[in-house]
């Protein structure tokens, strides 16, 4: 039986544009498909509209929204760590007491005590971390994983690329929850056979190369439901360049052209020792280059972070049609600086979202968009400091978020326009420097990370044959809890006999308190391929 839903709806549609569609209609499959959309129907009209698309009441089931309640796409986390969700914060002062770090040169620490990330301190010294989770002997992702992945799903994402440790048995658990709770995901086992702690290596190349065609087979193998397209992806994860000998990495290279399908997933220039120590070892000009040196810069990889890329490197990048996964909150935890997205938007590099748990602290993506807004209005500060040209960009300043949006009302809406200003210095491109505005963010969370996943046909935006990939959100003040936001309350806002210019600008309102003020509060539904797997409505049977 199909499902109609009728109500609010946001649909992002380009970098800089998204649908406020108060009063939208959308059919989805009993496969999860969206079989048809109509933009804008009057309530009065609703029978009639489903009457076209010969819809019987008897034959589907209707969903009407509430006000203060609107569907978006889900989210798309493109860079965690899963091993480090369930360990503890440490902070990055009492951390460094572990060491003597007189220089401060802290690079690729997490704060999280999880063995698989370390700290380059004081003349680049290798330090472990004293916890470890995901060993071969350890019981700890049975008991931990399962809280990892509802919680992750419940925080809004729907598909997410995840980062297992080095053991293949601790991966398989990974990848067998996130199978099972029913999230479109990439599971990757990492590769890792230098330049790391002594009991947490892979012996050999021959070992690593094994174990991750092992996990490959096993991802494979998992049931899949009849008729229906897998949702779970193995993923190529050679850790670092830094962590991997170039014999490994040769070996990684002959899997990825052996599968030109399969996603690969690595980290780059996080921060300037690796950068350095990088091209030191691999004898390049550039990070991107060490990759590129084993065939591994690609439409269908994903390069975490980012941070200290020359625009070299993002010419090189955009040509492979690579991706960027943003980790705004873990950058500035770690004070690794902060990607320059406007500049990587600009060379035509694809950019999305990722939490990097245990680098950052949260696992929702709604952190990472508030994050991304404050380091790009960070950079544009910085940059405005050294340009003659004190104008807006075209851009000003809105009463609700300190950014002017380029929104569409149904068709109508005004679109994107850029500063006319005759002064000799302007901004090198449409983003580099500028604010992120709200549909950019938007963007980077659901279509860009769809991009970067190679998952823009399938989601990302609410379209005719797409999955029906989605989030329920409320903003009503009297059923979500968060006192953050400023929601929906009927008994004050009322809306009954509204224009429909109203009814628009009152949703555009309800996306933004949820992006900036929102949590898992306001996430009722989570919903992959139309199928509810997550959320504050959602009771499993057990």
């Amino acid at each position: 039986m199909s499902t109609v839903y009728y109500g609010s709806v946001i649909n992002p549609q380009s970098v800089t544009d998204y649908l406020a569609l108060p009063r939208c209609l959308i059919c989805v499959s009993p496969q999860g498909d969206i079989e048809w959309i109509v933009e804008d129907v009057e309530s009065t009209k609703l029978n009639d509209v489903l009457a076209q698309h010969d819809c019987a009441h008897s034959d589907i089931t209707l969903v009407c929204l509430n006000d203060g309640e609107f569907l978006m796409p889900g989210l798309v986390d493109t860079h965690t760590v899963r091993p480090a969700q369930s360990m503890l914060v440490k902070s990055l002062t009492s951390a460094c007491k572990l060491h003597d770090t007189r220089a401060y040169d802290l690079t690729l620490y997490i704060p999280l005590l999880v063995v698989g990330r370390w700290s380059f301190c004081n003349g680049l010294t290798i330090t472990r971390s004293r916890r470890k989770l995901g060993s071969r002997t350890s019981n700890m992702p049975n008991a931990a994983y399962p809280d990892v992945v509802r919680r992750i799903v419940n925080s809004g994402t729907t598909t997410c690329c995840y980062y297992g440790s080095l053991h293949l048995e601790a991966t398989k658990v990974l990848a067998s929850l996130v199978h099972a709770a029913g999230q479109r995901a990439f599971v990757g086992k990492c590769n890792m056979n230098r330049n790391c702690p002594p009991n947490y290596i892979e012996p050999s190349v021959k070992e690593s190369v094994d174990t991750t065609l092992a996990l490959f087979k096993y991802i494979e193998e998992l049931p899949k439901a009849t008729g229906s397209e897998p949702l779970l992806h193995p993923i190529l994860t050679p850790r670092f360049a830094i962590s991997c000998t170039e014999e490994l990495l040769t070996r990684l290279s002959e899997i990825a052209q052996k599968n030109p399908k399969l996603a690969i997933q690595t980290h780059i220039s996080e921060n300037k020792a690796e950068v350095e120590l990088t091209k030191s070892m691999f004898k390049t000009n550039s990070y991107a280059e060490a990759y590129d040196k084993f065939h591994l810069l690609r439409n269908n990889t994903v390069l975490a972070h980012g941070v200290q890329l020359t625009e070299d490197e993002m010419v090189l990048i955009a040509k492979r049609g690579s991706g960027v996964a943003h980790c705004p909150t873990s950058n500035f935890y770690l004070s690794s600086g902060m990607a320059k997205v406007g500049m990587l938007l600009d060379h035509g590099v694809k950019v999305g979202l990722g939490t990097d748990v245990a680098g950052g602290y949260s696992p929702s993506i709604l952190t990472e968009i508030q994050h991304a807004s404050i380091a790009s209005k960070m950079l544009a500060i910085q940059a405005a400091d050294n340009m003659k040209c004190k104008c807006s960009g075209g851009r000003s300043e809105s009463s609700s978020s300190g950014e002017e949006d380029s929104h569409s009302r149904g068709r109508r809406g005004h679109k994107h326009h850029e500063c006319d200003c005759e002064c000799d210095e302007k901004p090198s491109g449409r983003f580099t420097n500028q604010k992120l505005s709200i549909a950019t963010l938007l963007y980077l969370a659901t279509l860009g990370g769809a991009g970067v996943c190679c998952l823009q046909d399938r989601i990302g935006s609410f379209e005719q044959t797409k999955a029906f990939d989605a989030l329920l959100v409320s903003v009503r003040e009297e059923d979500t809890g968060n006192p953050a936001v400023w929601g929906y309350n009927p008994d004050r806002d009322l809306t009954q006999g509204v224009t429909a210019q109203s009814a628009d600008k009152s949703l555009i309102e309800w996306l933004e308190r949820f992006l900036f003020c929102g949590d898992d509060r306001n996430i009722k539904k989570v919903i992959v391929q139309g199928r509810t797997i997550g959320g504050r409505d959602y009771h499993p049977l057990t």
